[in-house]
């Protein structure tokens, strides 16, 4: 009865093992098919600095830079959102039904006034780039930038030394502009446009005497085609992916956080925490969308600041020595009139 009793014992310790195994088996299986659970760390540490010691470790190859108009306010063009400060805040002049109708395509079509007059304010030539837009620029120099996806239309990138191939200019750009009747869809450069909307006159087409518009993205338009077939390319292969200046509001282009693999790591810099997951989603562990602060964080990256003191931050953490951005910048933002030292 003894050994019958420990045999008993046995059997059923042996078997409420099995039912925990079991139970640990569905568990991850579970998790693993629902893309639930808390995957591995990525990074040492979720700070700046631990993104620098990722980028210091040789892993990054392929890093992509999501941008916004927060990156161009240093450079004296306002974002869109901020309040009392951003466009959307101060665009009482020019009577409009509601801010964001500027940028709308119907109602450009019938009232194309507002939006030339703020173009004429707000045009491509008249601003310098920033230290996060050489800050890019260095990525690409260090063989590390795969490519910028920009949201705005200044063309600072541009100027900062990105090349067509180095960028996806999401909601389009000052660049080329087409007559906007389908039959016709001529093109124009940037020098008819330029002298067309600082002459007071409201661009028209030279052929059907239609209405022409810079090739940006209005609010009712596609974004351009090269924006979705290199999405597809590009963020699969992501290793690091850096978002700046952006509060990532708008789609599709606030959905790009979400197609990199579960293994890149994230980092933000901005004013304050964007593309935030929803919570009830995020518990369940649904949706691309960043977490920097829940208990299953493990490489989303939040350092809020300026986008130029964030970049100046992680130049020097990564020994690249910050103070030549700030010398490019200050060499840039001459007068053209004045002497520069190019030597550093």
């Amino acid at each position: 009865r003894v050994c019958e009793s420990n045999n008993t014992q046995q059997w059923g310790t042996t078997n409420k093992y099995k039912v925990i195994c079991d139970m640990d088996f569905l568990r991850n299986l579970f998790s693993s098919t629902l893309g639930l659970g808390s995957p591995d760390k990525v990074l040492d540490e979720l700070t700046l600095e631990g993104v620098a010691q990722y980028i210091k470790s040789g892993k990054c190859k392929n890093i992509l830079c999501m941008v916004g108009a927060g990156i161009s306010t240093s450079a004296g063009i306002p974002d869109f959102r901020s309040p009392g400060t951003g466009l959307y805040a101060n665009l009482q002049k020019y009577n409009l039904p509601y801010p964001e109708a500027i940028f709308q395509i119907d109602y450009f079509k019938k009232h194309p006034e507002p939006f030339f007059a703020l173009a004429r304010e707000l045009y491509p030539g008249q601003f310098k780039p920033t230290v996060c837009h050489y800050f890019i620029k260095l990525l690409k120099d260090k063989g590390l930038l795969r490519r910028c996806y920009s949201q705005n239309i200044d063309t600072l990138e541009r100027v900062a030394g990105l090349e067509g191939d180095d960028l996806i200019e999401a909601h389009g750009t000052f660049y080329t502009s087409h007559c906007v009747s389908f039959c016709c869809r001529a093109e124009y450069n940037l020098d008819w446009m330029k002298e067309k909307i600082f002459s007071d006159d409201i661009p028209k087409c030279d052929k059907c005497n239609s209405l022409v518009k810079p090739d940006i993205v209005f609010f009712g338009e596609n974004l351009p085609v090269r924006f979705f077939t290199s999405m597809k390319m590009d963020f699969p292969r992501c290793d690091l992916l850096i978002v700046m200046g952006t509060s990532l509001q708008v789609q599709p282009f606030a959905g790009l956080v979400g197609r990199v693999s579960k293994s890149c790591p994230r980092l933000l810099i901005n004013m304050e925490k964007a593309g935030q997951a929803d919570p009830l989603l995020g518990l369940l562990g649904f949706g691309g969308g960043m977490d920097f602060d829940s208990d299953k964080a493990y490489r989303d990256v939040a350092h809020i600041s300026t986008c130029d003191d964030g970049c100046l931050a992680l130049a020097d953490l990564l020994g690249w020595k910050p103070v030549h951005l700030l010398i490019v910048v200050l060499i840039v933002r001459l007068p053209d009139n004045q002497p520069t030292c190019r030597s550093v």
